[in-house]
């Protein structure tokens, strides 16, 4: 029996943060990757200078990635998490242990940023009930930060945007200043001189709200879907000396940060500090399969390895878990930064990579440039529409007429290209991005 071939509309598919009218009007579609480019369904090699979502950061279609996925399909497909596992799952997570920073020993695997986080807060909170504690239920994230769209994510998390439309999230939630300050920090290369200060707020909030209640502290090294946030010099040592002195719990989300991004395998490590827990996903498989997971210190694994040994520890995991698929392409994409020696790379090419964006200070309709480790927050004026309008012209027009994908946050242009890219090719994404700003009305 022959059937009708499926209507492609653009309709039924709901796409996630994405302007659906307008896409449908004028859609921007991708039907191949390889290295630094993606394939358009008209035939043209666009340019990805934002690693698809900050992820891609091997570049993509890399063999050994691709050849290792192949594999595990044809081997295991799947395997249940709850009571049963294999043996690529506890390869992985050991090996991760050793690239993380101090105790940081052990590893809950979960399937997207969103679940890292949530995951994360939920061991934090099981954490302090088995160590007595049980009131401490409060979590501290910081404005303009992003933790993911799960409930407890969006609590924590600190863009309006990402809030407005779902009323009351989790209750108990405060939050510190943003980082950014245009007036003290304006066209900096990496960390800005001013703003260790601002870390002092978390005193305040513990003031207000009493160390006994306050489970943990969240944020992201670098902010970065809000537009390349980097962290004020001794920000972040501040901010986790405040917390370790009241007994708060440290979580740092590396969802972007983590595997390279920085020029370290976690920002930790740059910034020399250690958090009790560590959210991951992004560039550990290099976005060819949903993988996440959180980083948790040996004290909060130990504390809750009690009780009878049939009865489950922890309370919490998804059906997909260390998927094969997931642990086979994680392995293989770690193999990759290894051998190919990506996060040194990061760090050698850091400062000429800054001096590249920030000579787009003079460009039109620029109001700040921010580059940190291989990746750049590019502040535009708004237009006279309104916030948002300039962002979203720019983003179309430069996969449109540029061959180039960028990702955008309201008026903010965020480059992130992948860990191979050469300086050339750096410098071509940035003239392209002059040229767009040029033709701008």
């Amino acid at each position: 029996m022959t059937q009708d071939p499926t209507p492609n509309d653009l309709a039924s598919y709901w796409m996630p943060y994405t302007a659906n009218r307008a896409f449908q009007r004028r859609p921007r579609l991708i039907v191949g990757a390889e290295g630094l480019h993606y394939l358009t369904d008209d035939g043209r090699k666009v340019l990805d200078a934002t690693s698809g979502l900050y992820c891609v950061n091997a570049g993509h279609g890399d063999r050994h990635i691709v050849e290792a996925i192949k594999k595990a399909a044809e081997t295991l497909d799947y395997a249940p998490a709850f009571q049963f596992a294999h043996p690529q799952s506890f390869e992985l997570a050991s090996r991760l242990a050793l690239m993380a920073p101090g105790n940081l020993n052990h590893v809950f695997f979960a399937n997207s940023g969103s679940e890292a986080v949530d995951s994360a807060m939920k061991i934090a909170l099981a954490f302090h009930r088995a160590q007595g504690e049980a009131s401490r239920t409060r979590f501290i994230g910081r404005e303009r930060g992003y933790h993911g769209v799960g409930f407890g994510g969006m609590a924590v998390g600190g863009i309006p945007g990402n809030r407005k439309a779902f009323g009351q999230q989790l209750p108990g939630v405060d939050h510190l200043r943003s980082t950014y300050d245009r007036d003290r920090q304006a066209f900096t290369i990496g960390e800005p001189e001013w703003g260790a200060v601002l870390a002092d707020e978390l005193e305040r909030l513990v003031a207000l709200h009493d160390a006994s209640n306050i489970a943990a502290v969240i944020v992201e090294p670098v902010a970065g879907s809000t537009g390349c946030l980097p962290p004020p010099k001794g920000y972040l040592e501040r901010l986790c000396a405040i917390a370790t002195k009241h007994g708060l719990l440290v979580i740092f989300d590396e969802v972007i940060t983590g595997f390279g991004r920085l020029g370290h395998a976690f920002a930790a490590e740059r910034y020399g500090v250690e958090p009790d827990l560590i959210t991951f996903a992004k560039g550990l498989t290099n976005g060819s399969v949903p993988m996440s997971g959180v980083l948790a210190s040996e004290q909060i694994h130990s504390s809750l390895m009690q009780g009878p040994e049939h009865v489950p520890e922890l309370y919490h995991g998804y059906t997909y878990s260390a998927h094969p698929l997931a642990t086979a392409a994680a392995s293989a994409t770690l193999d990759v930064y290894r051998d190919k020696g990506l996060f040194a790379r990061v760090l050698e090419m850091e400062r000429e990579f800054g001096e590249i964006f920030m000579a787009l200070r003079e460009a039109p309709h620029v109001a700040d440039v921010r580059p940190i480790g291989l990746m750049c927050g590019i502040d535009l004026v708004p237009a006279a529409e309104g916030a948002g309008v300039r962002g979203y012209e720019v983003m179309a027009r430069a996969f449109h007429e540029r061959d180039l994908y960028i990702r955008v946050a309201a008026d903010t242009i965020v480059v992130a290209p992948p860990l191979i890219s050469t300086l050339d090719e750096v410098s071509e994404i940035a003239r392209r991005l002059r040229q767009l700003l040029n033709d701008l009305v």
